[in-house]
């Protein structure tokens, strides 16, 4: 019996690699495709959009925060795998009833090699694993010589509206925003996603550049004017967010999609 623990400090137990997977974390979908699992994986979220064909050869069991119990039940899973921010804690507990649930908890590149390394051990994939960990310490490696001689930017990174959310300290973007020398100007906030007052954003960092995600909120031209009227002529820039909130695999594609972002800047 193969004895391995979470990221929020769960043990579980493992006869066996699990063989039906349900995932409820897009990236992680990703990753777990990647690791070579796609025959394994039997149910996914409605965003779980990378690979594309799965939205049409996986049951889709709903969405991150509201699932489908029912649908779950039926697809028997081995194992489900959560993740503590993406997942609400009530359908986590739901689902541990009955389910082996895996939770993650990524704020740090580390914490993502950890999961890899985790998901290598749950399902005998540690070769896979292992490749991939070591192309992205490879790329993260190429990528640190490519901005060392990169100047601070000020930036502040809107991921919400009505009302407006950005994002603070203590999360996997922070990271990869200090990654390509980007300062936070909202890091002193208290909460991983801080609501904030616009008017006040001059006082409160005054940043060079204002980053709007592509998800979770689909920002448009409108609020683009709307906070630009409130920064001291701040450049707006539409970000494509899976590549500063996605971890797993999606790293590696990250680092490419930074390098296009900073000639740009």
């Amino acid at each position: 019996m193969n004895s391995l623990t979470d990221q929020l400090g769960n043990h579980h137990f493992f006869n066996q690699a699990p063989v039906r997977i349900i995932s409820l974390v897009p990236s992680i979908t990703e990753l777990l495709y990647d690791l070579g699992l796609e025959a394994q994986i039997v149910g996914i979220t409605k965003f779980c959009v990378h690979p594309y064909h799965f939205k049409s050869t996986k049951t889709i069991i709903g969405g991150t925060k509201k699932v489908n119990l029912d649908r779950i039940q039926s697809l028997f899973p081995d194992i489900v795998i959560a993740n503590k921010e993406e997942n609400t804690k009530e359908i986590v507990d739901a689902l541990a009833k009955w389910y082996t649930v895996w939770v993650t908890d990524i704020k740090s590149i580390e914490d993502n090699y950890q999961m890899i390394t985790d998901f290598g051990n749950i399902f005998n994939k540690r070769v896979e694993a292992q490749k991939w960990i070591n192309k992205l310490h490879f790329a993260h490696d190429e990528f640190n010589q490519f901005i060392k001689d990169k100047p601070i930017k000020r930036i502040a990174y809107f991921i919400w509206a009505n009302p407006y959310m950005v994002v603070g300290q203590n999360t996997y973007i922070h990271e990869m925003l200090q990654l390509n020398h980007f300062e936070n100007v909202y890091a002193f906030k208290e909460g991983r996603y801080p609501e904030v007052e616009l008017k006040k954003m001059r006082l409160e960092g005054d940043p060079e550049y204002v980053f709007l995600s592509s998800e979770p909120f689909p920002f448009d031209d409108s609020h683009a004017f709307e906070i630009g009227r409130y920064s001291h002529h701040a450049i707006t820039v539409f970000v494509d967010g899976t590549f500063f909130s996605w971890y797993g695999s999606r790293l590696l594609h990250s680092f490419a999609y930074f390098k296009q972002m900073h000639a740009k800047l």
